[in-house]
């Protein structure tokens, strides 16, 4: 079978398909017939050896997916329509993944946009829930909000009743944005006097940070009392922030770290929970992943070098069949 892979941490350039053994599955491995994967950041710094788990080249990228089912545990039905998530391993023709990080698709969500679905939705969900103890009538600020953790967090956040503001580079992004659900967007620059305005000087309940760099501190800034700024990633490339803690005190506000997958993969049934969290939200309609770009099979490296490009909106996805 094909797939996309890994043979040397030189980064997405030099990622190649290749001819590799079909997987056997485990007795609690569902195996499936790969339609759509999604991209996502930890391919780019799988592909550059950057990642915290560094699997051995050659190694297959591929953290969502979505297909159908070739065979599985109880629960699991060939044919049946699935989307998962994993480390790697998911941009393949057929793949053996967990029963426990595999959730049945509903059948008017498509593939694409199941590919879109997990790691992104299922981290906010945890973010915002779980971490951020979102409360319906808050407000939420969004940052990298046209990318893909960025406009799940939009519609996850709406799903629990909250208000949200968008923080984007640019109006096209604005745009996406708005059309993922963001109440409000603003621009990266001078967004702090934006959010002032906007929140008749309260300041937000919620800051989700996947972006980190320049604007971090502007973002502790812009919590209202007890506000909580959640720490999601880095993908300005800027370095770490660093947190002068009076300010913390001085304003009661928090600053907490959100490691999804450290998490969940060590709680079986968690991953299943979040799911039945999210399927009310997918529904409604309220959780609809914006797709944006679409590859083959063969452009998986040139994904991956669009998203390092932050030319992404939404969320980009490669079509295996």
């Amino acid at each position: 079978m094909r797939a996309a892979q890994v043979v040397t941490t030189t980064g997405p350039a030099d990622v190649v398909v290749n001819d590799v053994p079909e997987p056997t599955p485990g007795s609690d491995d569902v195996l499936v017939e790969v339609h759509s994967v999604g991209i996502s950041f930890p391919d780019l710094l799988l592909s550059k050896g950057e990642y915290q788990m560094k699997p051995e080249v050659p190694f297959t990228l591929g953290v969502d997916f979505a297909g159908t089912v070739v065979s599985g545990p109880d629960g699991f039905e060939p044919g049946q329509r699935v989307a998962g998530v994993g480390g790697w391993g998911g941009a393949a023709e057929l793949v053996a993944n967990p029963a426990m990080s595999t959730f049945a698709l509903p059948d008017h969500v498509s593939y694409d946009e199941g590919a879109a679905l997990p790691m992104n939705y299922l981290t906010a969900q945890f973010a915002l829930a779980e971490r951020g103890g979102l409360e319906a009538g808050e407000t939420v600020l969004v940052h990298g909000a046209a990318g893909g953790v960025g406009t799940a967090t939009i519609q996850v956040a709406k799903g629990y009743g909250a208000r949200t503001i968008a923080v984007v580079s640019t109006e096209e992004k604005a745009e996406v944005a708005r059309t993922a659900g963001a109440d409000e967007a603003v621009l990266l620059d001078g967004f702090r006097d934006a959010v002032k305005d906007l929140t008749g000087g309260k300041g937000v309940d919620v800051v989700v940070d996947v972006v980190g760099g320049d604007a971090f501190t502007d973002s502790l800034r812009s919590l209202a009392p007890q506000g909580r700024l959640l720490v999601v990633g880095f993908a300005a490339g800027q370095g770490i922030p660093e947190v002068k803690v009076n300010r913390l005190l001085l304003n009661n506000v928090d600053v907490r770290g959100v490691g999804w997958g450290a998490y969940a993969m060590v709680r079986p049934g968690f991953m299943q929970q979040q799911w039945q969290e999210l399927l009310p939200m997918l529904e409604s309609g309220v959780v609809r992943p914006p797709i944006g770009a679409t590859y083959d099979l063969d452009g998986f490296g040139q994904a991956l070098l669009d998203m390092e490009a932050r030319k992404t909106l939404g969320k980009s996805v490669v079509r295996v069949r």
